[in-house]
């Protein structure tokens, strides 16, 4: 049975998969969503003992139907390969109370790897379906690993023009690194002034721009998004909270039947409303913990029903999550109103003219599977030492921000049942502030010269993907201001075609 995609902002809109992947973001701005969320057509009991690709095309195939059996099966063999340092793909890590689902062993060491890894080749593969013959430029802004991921998944894929655009001074001395080392004749990093939000809006004015998309057509070029606004980024993320649960049932963690809550540090939304899709395929699982750091947008909305992006913007130690736009927050919010593509466009709306929106009581209560909690700096901070200092067992910043929340949440609620908590990077990716958490001496050091410590410290192995950014060559160093980003897209795709 064919599974067509319509618009969150028009629900007469129908495009098939390959279609919504290479568009990645509707004509009307509005996000894609599947007519209707589909079940899984084997039981979860069935999968034990089948490994992640095995899972992969029993998930993926009923989101992307009008794929072929060889057509995706040779995506997730792609996909899935030696450039995870684990042969599970995803392991579960048993440590104090709670499963940490590691999804951090890909090759730029965070979770954004498990889906940008497979959009390359859907990317390619739905080009061909649909006989593309433009060179697909790739538009995205990144908090600090999905540029990463991208730049690392599309480097040098025939067919297409990757441009990154991050918040200066706004992630990682490692992200920073690992993006302006990133080799590729298709690929740009731009560094601008202002922060994430900033990125992601221009990156979506740009979308949304038909003057300039015809000017594109022109020269042979259309866009097309790796951020989870993108639903080829987004499916394969829900994958991973199936293969977790047949994984707790392989290993006699959990009974048959049996319901987890899960919990997700959450910035752009992507991730956890991953978990929420795959409770509709027929995964048992309960509440989904939404935690937040001190952009705690998403919890007071939660808290509230009100969304307002009108406050401070706050610079943290998990700044994947420095976040107070949660695009994908609109998937949700389409199916909390029933599916009415005109209340959704009307609630965008007053977000992007007004910056903040209500929903009713009634909406409200339709986001019932959904707690929330945040955690401050500190509270990270003596999250990632007990959990050190109590089982030896180290976290990043992220993850820290979801240790947190799920522990009150567990207290708060009298709920002794599973959690598995989404691990969504390797500490090493924030190796000064996992550091200094565990030991305040290490707050002056440099982050570089923190990586061996931390090997020391943590017992596992430097991963490849720093060791091979420590003499990297830097070979990009383009910056803009917010109001120059598309001024700074032409002129980079005017260079490549001189």
């Amino acid at each position: 049975m064919s599974l067509y995609y319509k618009s969150t902002r028009n629900s007469k809109l129908r495009v098939t998969a390959s279609e919504a992947i290479l568009k990645g973001l509707a004509s009307d701005g509005g996000l894609f969503v599947p007519e209707e969320l589909p079940k899984l057509d084997r039981a979860v009991e069935d999968m034990k003992g089948m490994n992640y690709q095995e899972i992969a095309y029993i998930v993926m195939k009923q989101f992307f139907t009008d794929f072929t059996e060889e057509e995706l099966k040779s995506c997730i063999h792609h996909a899935y390969d030696s450039k995870f340092d684990t042969e599970e793909i995803a392991p579960l890590v048993k440590a104090d109370g709670m499963y940490y689902l590691e999804l951090f062993h890909g090759a730029t060491i965070a979770f954004k790897d498990m889906a940008l890894s497979i959009l390359p080749y859907l990317m390619t593969t739905a080009a061909k379906k649909n006989h593309v013959d433009q060179k697909i430029v790739i538009l995205t802004a990144t908090s600090g690993d999905t540029g990463k991921a991208a730049l690392a998944g599309f480097a040098d894929v025939e067919g297409t023009q990757m441009i990154v655009f991050y918040p200066k001074n706004g992630v990682s001395k490692v992200q920073e690194r690992q993006m302006v080392t990133q080799k590729g004749g298709n690929v740009n990093v731009v560094a601008i002034h202002g922060n994430f939000d900033d990125a992601q809006n221009g990156v979506k004015a740009m979308f949304e721009n038909k003057e300039l998309e015809k000017e594109l057509a022109e020269h042979g070029y259309r866009f097309s998004s790796a951020n989870s606004i993108n639903i080829g980024r987004l499916i394969p993320q829900v994958v991973y909270y199936v293969y977790a649960y047949v994984k707790l049932l392989e290993y006699g963690e959990a009974a048959q039947g049996e319901k987890i809550n899960v919990a997700v540090p959450t910035g752009n939304f992507g991730n956890i409303l991953a978990a929420y899709y795959a409770k509709q395929m027929g995964v048992p699982m309960d509440r989904f913990i939404c935690a937040s750091n001190e952009n705690k947008v998403l919890y007071d909305f939660f808290e509230t029903g009100s969304y307002d992006r009108n406050r401070e913007f706050m610079l943290t130690t998990s700044p994947s999550m420095d976040i107070l736009i949660s695009s994908n927050l609109e998937r949700l919010l389409y199916l909390a109103l029933g599916e009415d593509s005109e209340k959704t466009k009307e609630l965008m709306t007053e977000l992007k003219s007004k910056g903040k929106y209500t929903v009713t009581e009634e909406v409200k209560e339709r986001l019932a599977d959904f707690a929330a909690g945040y955690a401050t700096e500190e509270e990270t901070e003596e999250t990632i030492r007990a959990l050190y200092d109590r089982t030896g067992y180290v976290i990043d910043t992220h993850t820290a921000v979801a240790s947190y929340v799920c522990s009150q949440y567990k207290k708060s609620e009298k709920d002794n049942g599973k959690y598995l908590v989404a691990a969504t990077a390797s500490p090493y990716k924030f190796a000064k502030s996992v550091m200094a958490a565990i030991d305040g001496n290490y707050e002056t050091a440099d982050e570089f010269e923190l990586l061996e410590k931390l090997q020391e410290v943590s017992g596992v192995e430097m991963p490849q993907a720093i060791k091979e950014i420590l003499d990297a060559d830097i070979l990009h160093d383009t910056e803009c201001g917010v109001d120059q980003m598309e001024r700074t897209v032409r002129t980079i795709l005017r260079s490549k075609e001189e």
